[in-house]
């Protein structure tokens, strides 16, 4: 029988005790910049990829992360390499092996019609608008769109260019640093300076007006559909209130510009990505009806974008502290105090099944209500025993202190731990590790 040799470092997979298929190790990615020509009528796109990566191992070979397309040409520092598709995988052999160690740049150039990936949790990565664009990837479409490293904690810098028609609006998950125009097309550039996860970067396409989301010291704005302005400027009313809570909470807001965009289609969900938000338009009513929804991506800015999860069993540090927040802006705003939020969500999580560790749910159960309401339950119950002086000191020093890197639910038990100066173990082993919903403090 032929012996089945194990795949070298860096070739098939990251080790992600929930999606271990995604990433891949052996190689830390430090800068990527793309080059995108969109098509709108067409969903055609054909781009060029050059990363700048930092091999952690000795390669000979390795691969990223790419869903569809035809590749044209690889090249490794210049010179080309030889390469093969796998399903979701781009594999490449260097002309020469890569020591520990030695920075290198991989070329890439594909075109092809970009679509969402398939997955446990629906269609996810680049989809198609009525009259536009977007992309929606947590946890893995980001190679529905451009070849990488699709693993939450590879975070790293970003240079985008897009040319499309000019009538259409770009927005990218960065700040916008040029824009040129010719006879029928716009060409818009986006540096992401911050270290940033893939699943995080996007790219929205569409007619839209951009309005002001109130004053600060750094921009905050809006691009929407002009059928929908009024509306949005009671539905987002009190953003400027909603960030001042949150960075009385959580500290400095961790980037340098913040921007809201509303599809003129309907989204089940908003979407969450660096620096970022996008809703549709179902979810702009006129009467706040889901202005919880507005401070939960908000607060995503902290935790999930700036600190994000070194591996995806820790989500509930994400959406549990995001939660938390629509409790503490509803507290803030004069609504239900986050005590009563509390308990209704108590009562509800007490009617249903106890069937889910917050801290691992496991793959299927990622963003199940569970790992939302029962890790915002806890973060009430860490509030309570230690008093809100040393709380909320304490989700500011883990803002600070982790700020746009990455994160575990160790690592913050620990601090907390610290912070109060006791144990925690009894509070956070039933919260966090036990499917049994433990007593409201």
């Amino acid at each position: 029988m032929k012996k089945v040799l194990p795949p070298a470092p860096g070739e098939s997979g990251s080790g992600d005790s929930y999606l271990p298929s995604h990433g891949n190790s052996g190689y830390r990615v430090r800068h990527y910049d793309l080059e995108l020509d969109y098509r709108i009528v067409s969903n055609r796109l054909a781009a060029q990829a050059r990363i700048t990566a930092v091999a952690t191992q000795a390669l000979s070979r390795l691969s990223l992360d790419l869903a569809g397309f035809r590749v044209a040409r690889v090249q490794v520092d210049g010179r080309a390499a030889r390469f093969t598709r796998g399903v979701g995988k781009l594999h490449v052999k260097p002309a020469k092996s890569l020591p520990a160690g030695a920075e290198f740049t991989v070329e890439i150039r594909y075109v092809g019609n970009p679509s969402p990936i398939s997955g446990n949790w629906g269609e996810i990565g680049w989809d198609e608008l009525t009259d536009g664009a977007l992309v929606a990837s947590q946890p893995v479409g980001a190679p529905s769109w451009f070849p990488c490293n699709d693993h939450p904690a590879d975070k790293a810098s970003y240079r985008v260019t897009i040319t499309t028609s000019s009538p259409y609006t770009v927005l990218v998950t960065g700040n916008l640093v040029a824009q040129r125009r010719s006879a029928s097309t716009t060409t818009w550039v986006f540096d992401r300076p911050e270290p940033t996860s893939t699943y995080l970067m996007g790219v929205h396409i569409g007619r839209y007006e951009e309005v002001d989301l109130g004053g600060g010291r750094f921009p905050q704005r809006a691009a929407l559909p002009a059928r929908l302005r009024r509306p949005f400027a009671r539905d987002f009313g009190r953003h400027s209130q909603m960030m001042d809570v949150l960075e009385g909470h959580f500290g400095p807001y961790p980037f340098g510009e913040y921007v809201v965009v509303v599809t003129d289609d309907p989204l089940d969900e908003p979407i969450e990505a660096q620096g970022l938000s996008v809703f549709g338009a179902n979810l702009i009513d006129g009467r706040r009806t889901h202005e919880r929804l507005v401070v939960h991506e908000l607060a995503h800015q902290w935790f999930g974008n700036s600190l994000s999860v070194a591996d995806w069993r820790h989500i509930w540090l994400n959406e549990g502290f995001a939660t938390y927040a629509e409790w503490l802006w509803s507290e803030a705003s004069g609504g239900v105090s986050a005590a009563g939020m509390a308990r209704q969500w108590y009562g509800r999580m007490a009617s249903e099944p106890a069937d889910l560790k917050v801290a691992d749910p496991g793959v299927d159960r990622m963003f199940d209500e569970q790992v939302y309401k029962r890790g915002a339950l806890t973060l009430h119950a860490l509030r309570t025993r230690i008093g809100d002086e040393r709380f909320f000191a304490l989700l500011r020093a883990w803002a600070l202190e982790h700020r746009h890197g990455t994160v575990t639910t160790d690592q913050f038990t620990a601090l907390a731990e610290r912070a109060s100066g006791e144990p925690l173990t009894d509070l956070f082993e039933p919260w966090l590790f036990d499917t049994r919903l433990p007593p409201l403090p």
